[in-house]
């Protein structure tokens, strides 16, 4: 069942953004603000074993003792 959002105290400098952004997408505002919703509220497909691969391709990591280093170090700055 749908629910009616409702969202208070808008600046007006962001509403009118949203104003254009809808005015270019052809878009009512609220048809505008559902967009923004929906897309945020997409999950993220998990990464595949392939994206992975090339994610660790780009690190330069070679070794899991590489691999190991990049974490703590990693964890250490946070």
């Amino acid at each position: 069942m749908p629910v009616t959002l409702s969202i208070k105290n808008a600046p007006d400098h962001v509403v009118q953004r949203l104003r254009d952004r809808a005015q270019r997408h052809h878009r009512s505002l609220q048809g505008e603000l559902l967009a923004i919703i929906e897309a945020a509220a997409q999950q993220e497909r998990p990464a595949t074993p392939h994206e992975i691969l090339a994610e660790v391709r780009k690190l330069g990591l070679h070794t899991p003792s590489e691999a190991a280093a990049l974490l703590r170090a990693d964890r250490d700055r946070g």
